[in-house]
C-alpha cells in the first residue's frame, strides 16, 4: 500500500507534501455554489398562489382600495420572508456535515511525529489514532492495537467496529471493511496507524456531501395540487372577466368605464384573497400540535405531506431501537433465560419459559452475573434521573443485567476484591480479571469473551448439581439459535486457581481447565412503544420498510420482533448495486427490509419507491443518512441521538428520537390535509357565489348586487373569522385507520368540484334572489345591496357548520356545538356585519343601509334552508357510497 501511494515508513517528506497539496487540493468538503440573499428572496414570489394575490392586489389598487392593495401585499412579503428564512436553515446540512471532519492529525513527516491541521493532510501521509480522536481521513491501517471505531454515522452499526490490518474482499460493504478507517468517525478504543488514501471530497463523508449538494428537495403533494389549482383557477377567472367584459360592452351595452369595473369586480370577486393566509394558518396550528407530541417541524408544508405518506423508510438504529445494547438472552448448560427491559435503565427481569424466575434460586445464573460484573470495567450512573454509560456498550449491558438481578456491583467487587486484568483486546477477543474470594481459601479467574474463543479453554460446564464434561455440540447448537435472532453471543467462564496468586498471565487461560458457566446473547432492541407504532401505521395503510446499515441477521431479527414483513427476505447491499432502476422498482415492492445499505443505497431505495408513486417518509440520524432524509418527501432526523448533519437535512425532528412520534405526526398530518381540504370547500363557493352574482347581473343587464369594495369585505371578514375557525377542527374518528390518500388525486376531487358549484349556485340564489326582491319593492340601491350581501354572509355562516364534515351528518349537537372556535369565529362575524349595516362611518365608507326585522327574517330563513339542503346532499351521497338503501 505504501508503495503505491509513492510513501515510506519515514513518512512524506516537506516537498511531497506541498506537491500533493497543489495536486489533491486541502482536506475539506467543498462548499457547493450557492445563490445570493436577493436572487433568493425574489424566488419566494414565483408561485401560482403569489401570483393570484398579486392579481388581486393590482385588481384593488385599479378600484383605488389602497388598504385592501397593502393588506394582500402585506401578505405576500411575509410569505417571502418565511420561504426566505427557512430556505436560508435548509441549506446548513453541508455545513454541518464539513465541520465534521477532524481539525488537528498526528502525523510521521520526515521521519518525525508532528501535528498538523486536518486540512493539511495528503494521500501518502501517515497517521496515528488514539481513542477520542475522530479519523481525519480515510485511513488503510497498517497497524492495530485493540482498536475499535465507532462507525454508526457512516454505517448505522450500533457497536464499535474492530479494525484489522489484512485485506478484505474490494466489493465488501461499506461496514465490512474492517481495514479502513474513514473520516469523520470516532475512534472508541485503542490505538493504530494509517496511511492516507482519500482526502477532502473523495472521502466517504465527502461522498456523501457531494450526494446531498445533488439531490433536489422535492416539492409537497399539497403544493404541486395548490399549484395546478392555481393555474386552473388562475385560467377561469381571467375567461370569466374577459366574458364579463365582453358581455357587458358589446351586449348590454354598458360604458366601458361600468364594463371594466364590473370585469374587476367579477375578478377580486372570484379570487380567494385568504386561501394563502388561511393555509398558511392551518399548517402552522399543526406544527403547533406536533410540537406538543414531540414533532417539531423544520418546514411548513411537511406538515401536510406528513397525511400524505405512504411508505415510511426508518433506519434501524437509534429510531426503532434505543441504541443501547441490551442482554436478552442468557444460556447456562440446563436453562435458558429471558431478560427483560430495554436500555440502560436497570428496569425488567428474568423468567424461564414465560414465568418470571428469582435469580437467587439459580445458583449457576447467580454466579454468571456475578461474573460478568466483576469481569468489566463498565460503569453506570444516574444523572438528572437519567441513566448514563462510562464505558463500552456491551459491558454496559452486562453491568444493567446484573442490576436487574438485584446485584450490587460494588458490594459484589469488595466481596470479590481484582488483583489483576488482561483487558480485552480484538487479537484474542477476550478480557480475563483475577479475584480473591471473600473467604480467602482460594480465587477465581473470570474470561469473558467471543464464545469459539472462551469455548476452547473450558472443558467442563456448570450445573445446578455441580461442574460436568463440557457438551460442545449442545452449546454450539443451542447458541446458533441465538445468534439466528441476530443476537450477539459473549460467553463467561471461571476457574478456581490458588489463593496467593496475584497475578494473571496468558498461560493461566491457554492451558484450559476452565468451567463454561453461562452464555449471554446481546441486541440492541426494538422500542417497545416502536413496536405499537409500527402496528399503527399499518393499520393506516402505510408500509413501514427498514433500511438498515447492520447484519442481515440482526436487522431481521429486529424486523420480526416490530412486525415488519420478512416474507420477502432481507437484501443485503451489494445485492442493490446489482440491480437496475427497473429491477429497483419491483424489488422495493417487493421487499421491507434492508441491510449493509450505504448511503448510495437509501438514496436510491427512496428514489425507487417514489417512482413508484409513492410519497416517502425517510427517518435516520447519521451522517450517511442526510442524502436519503433530504431527497424524501418528508426527512425525520433524530433530535437527541441524530447528527447535525441529520437534523439539518430534514423537514421533521423527532424530539425524544421515537419513532412512536412519527404515527402521532402522520395523524396530526392527515388532520391537518382534511382542515385543509375543509377551508378550500368553505372559502371556494364564496367567491363562486360573489362572481356568479356579478356575472348574472352582467347576463341580465342589471345593476350590480355587490360592489368591488363590499366583496373585499365579506372576502376580509369570512377569511379572518369563519374560515379560520375550521383550522382548528380536532381530527375525525377513523382517521388512522384509512388508506393514505392516492398522491396523484388533486385536492379538489369531482364530489368536492359539484360541492363548489353547488354551494355557489345556492348562495347565488340566496344573494340574487334577496336583491331582486328588494328591487321589486323599490327601495334604494344601497339597502337592495346591504340586504344582498347580508344573505351572502348568513348563507356563509350555514354553511361553515356544514363544513365541520365534509360527508358525516353536521345537524347534531356535535356538529353544532361541538366547536369552540367555530361558535366564537360566528360571534365575532355577527359583531363585524352589525357594524358594517349599522354604523355611520361603515354605512358612508361601503355604502350600505340598516335593515328591518322582516329583513332579516328572510336572511336567516335562507341560512337555514341552505343548511337543510346541504345536509340533505350529504345524506344521498352517504347513501351511495355506503350503498344502503336507508343511508
Amino acid at each position: 500500500m505504501l508503495a503505491e501511494l509513492a510513501a515510506s515508513e519515514q513518512g512524506l517528506s516537506g516537498e511531497q507534501v506541498a506537491d500533493r497539496l497543489a495536486r489533491h487540493g486541502e482536506n475539506r468538503l467543498p462548499a457547493p455554489p450557492r445563490s445570493g440573499p436577493l436572487r433568493r428572496f425574489l424566488r419566494q414570489f414565483h408561485n401560482v398562489l403569489i401570483y393570484v394575490l398579486l392579481a388581486a392586489a393590482l385588481g384593488t389598487a385599479l378600484l383605488q382600495h389602497w388598504v385592501d392593495t397593502g393588506v394582500i401585499l402585506g401578505v405576500v412579503v411575509i410569505n417571502a420572508v418565511v420561504g426566505f428564512l427557512q430556505e436560508g436553515k435548509a441549506e446548513q446540512a453541508l455545513e454541518a456535515i464539513r465541520g465534521m471532519l477532524s481539525l488537528k492529525a498526528l502525523v510521521l513527516r520526515d521521519g518525525q511525529r508532528r501535528t498538523v491541521p486536518a486540512e493539511q493532510l495528503v494521500p501518502g501521509d501517515l497517521v496515528f489514532l488514539q481513542a477520542g480522536d475522530r479519523v481525519p481521513a480515510d485511513l488503510r491501517l497498517l497497524r492495530c492495537h485493540n482498536l475499535r471505531i465507532d462507525e454508526a454515522m457512516l454505517t448505522g452499526e450500533s457497536v464499535a467496529v474492530d479494525k484489522q490490518v489484512d485485506a478484505v474482499a474490494a466489493d465488501a460493504d461499506l461496514g465490512d471493511r474492517r481495514c479502513m478507517a474513514f473520516s469523520g468517525t470516532l475512534v472508541a478504543f485503542g490505538q493504530g496507524r494509517g496511511v492516507v488514501v482519500e482526502t477532502g471530497a473523495n472521502t466517504e463523508i465527502g461522498h456523501i456531501s457531494a450526494l446531498l449538494g445533488e439531490v433536489e428537495t422535492l416539492t409537497t403533494p399539497l403544493l404541486r395540487d395548490i399549484a395546478t389549482f392555481g393555474r386552473w383557477l388562475s385560467g377561469a377567472i381571467v375567461v370569466l372577466a374577459v366574458m364579463t367584459f365582453a358581455i357587458g360592452y358589446g351586449v348590454r351595452d354598458y360604458d366601458l368605464v361600468e364594463t371594466f369595473l364590473a370585469a374587476v369586480s367579477l375578478a377580486v370577486a372570484a379570487i380567494p384573497e385568504g386561501l394563502p393566509a388561511i393555509m398558511t394558518i392551518t399548517l402552522a396550528i399543526g406544527v403547533q400540535r406536533m410540537a406538543v407530541r414531540n414533532a417539531i417541524i423544520r418546514r411548513l408544508p411537511a406538515v401536510e405531506t406528513l397525511g400524505s405518506v405512504t411508505t415510511i423508510c426508518t433506519d434501524k438504529t437509534g429510531t426503532l431501537t434505543r441504541n443501547e445494547m441490551t442482554v436478552k438472552t442468557l444460556l447456562t448448560a440446563e436453562e435458558h433465560f429471558e431478560v427483560s427491559g430495554v436500555g440502560y435503565e436497570p428496569r425488567g427481569g428474568f423468567s424461564r419459559a414465560g414465568e418470571a424466575v428469582e435469580v437467587a434460586h439459580h445458583p449457576v445464573l447467580a454466579e454468571a452475573l456475578e461474573g460478568i460484573l466483576l469481569c468489566n470495567d463498565a460503569e453506570l450512573q444516574q444523572r438528572d434521573g437519567a441513566w448514563q454509560l462510562e464505558g463500552d456498550p456491551t459491558e454496559g449491558a452486562l453491568v444493567v443485567a446484573g442490576l436487574k438481578a438485584g446485584l450490587d456491583a460494588r458490594e459484589v467487587a469488595r466481596r470479590y476484591p481484582r488483583a489483576d486484568v488482561i483487558p480485552f483486546e480484538s487479537l484474542y477477543k477476550f478480557m480475563v480479571t483475577l479475584h480473591q474470594h471473600h473467604q480467602g481459601d482460594h480465587g477465581l479467574l473470570f474470561l469473558k469473551g467471543a464464545p469459539e474463543r472462551v469455548l476452547a479453554v473450558c472443558d467442563h460446564e456448570r450445573t445446578g448439581e455441580g461442574d460436568r464434561p463440557l457438551d460442545r455440540h449442545s452449546w454450539e447448537r443451542r447458541m446458533e439459535a441465538v445468534a439466528a435472532r441476530g443476537q450477539r453471543l459473549l460467553a463467561v467462564a471461571v476457574k478456581r486457581v490458588d489463593a496467593d496468586q496475584r497475578t494473571l498471565t496468558f498461560p493461566d487461560v491457554e492451558q484450559g481447565g476452565l468451567t463454561l458457566v453461562a452464555v449471554c446473547g446481546l441486541i440492541d432492541p426494538p422500542r417497545d412503544e416502536a413496536i405499537t407504532a409500527v402496528k399503527q401505521c399499518q393499520q393506516a395503510g402505510i408500509v413501514v420498510k427498514m433500511i438498515t446499515g447492520d447484519h442481515a441477521v440482526t436487522a431481521r431479527a429486529i424486523a420480526d420482533e416490530l412486525g415488519i414483513r420478512t416474507a420477502g427476505g432481507v437484501i443485503p447491499g451489494h445485492a442493490l448495486e446489482q440491480a437496475s432502476d427497473a429491477d429497483l422498482e419491483h424489488l422495493v415492492r417487493e421487499v421491507d427490509v434492508f441491510a449493509r445499505a450505504t448511503p448510495e443505497h437509501k438514496l436510491r431505495l427512496v428514489r425507487a419507491l417514489q417512482a413508484g408513486g409513492q410519497v416517502v417518509a425517510m427517518t435516520g440520524d447519521g451522517v450517511n443518512d442526510a442524502p436519503a432524509l433530504k431527497r424524501a418527501d418528508v426527512g425525520v432526523a433524530m433530535g437527541i441521538k441524530g447528527s447535525e448533519a441529520a437534523r439539518e437535512a430534514a423537514a421533521m425532528v423527532l424530539a425524544d428520537d421515537n419513532f412512536a412520534s412519527i404515527a402521532h405526526a402522520v395523524e396530526e398530518g392527515r388532520t391537518v390535509y382534511d382542515n385543509l381540504r375543509k377551508a378550500i370547500l368553505y372559502i371556494l363557493p364564496t367567491s363562486g357565489g360573489e362572481a356568479l352574482t356579478i356575472l348574472a347581473a352582467v347576463l341580465l343587464g342589471m345593476t350590480l348586487p355587490l360592489l368591488p369594495a363590499q366583496v373585499l369585505w365579506v372576502n376580509m371578514v369570512t377569511a379572518v373569522t369563519l374560515s379560520l375557525a375550521l383550522a382548528f377542527e380536532p381530527a375525525e374518528p377513523g382517521v388512522m385507520r384509512r388508506r393514505p390518500r392516492d398522491p396523484g388525486m388533486p385536492i379538489l376531487s369531482g364530489f368536492l368540484i359539484w360541492r363548489v358549484l353547488f354551494v355557489s349556485l345556492l348562495l347565488l340564489a340566496g344573494t340574487f334572489g334577496h336583491f331582486l326582491w328588494m328591487e321589486q319593492q323599490g327601495v334604494e340601491i344601497e339597502l337592495a345591496r346591504t340586504v344582498a350581501i347580508n344573505a351572502l354572509v348568513m348563507g356563509e355562516v350555514a354553511y361553515l357548520f356544514n363544513s365541520r364534515y365534509i360527508l358525516e351528518p353536521a345537524s347534531n349537537r356535535a356538529g353544532l356545538l361541538g366547536s369552540r372556535a367555530v361558535l366564537v369565529a360566528v360571534g365575532v362575524l355577527v359583531v363585524l356585519q352589525g357594524l358594517f349595516t349599522y354604523a355611520p362611518p361603515l354605512q358612508l365608507l361601503f355604502g350600505t343601509a340598516p335593515l328591518s326585522g322582516k329583513q332579516w327574517a328572510s336572511i336567516l330563513a335562507f341560512g337555514v334552508i341552505l343548511f337543510a339542503l346541504v345536509e340533505l346532499e350529504k345524506a344521498l351521497f352517504r347513501r351511495r357510497e355506503r350503498g344502503t338503501p336507508g343511508g
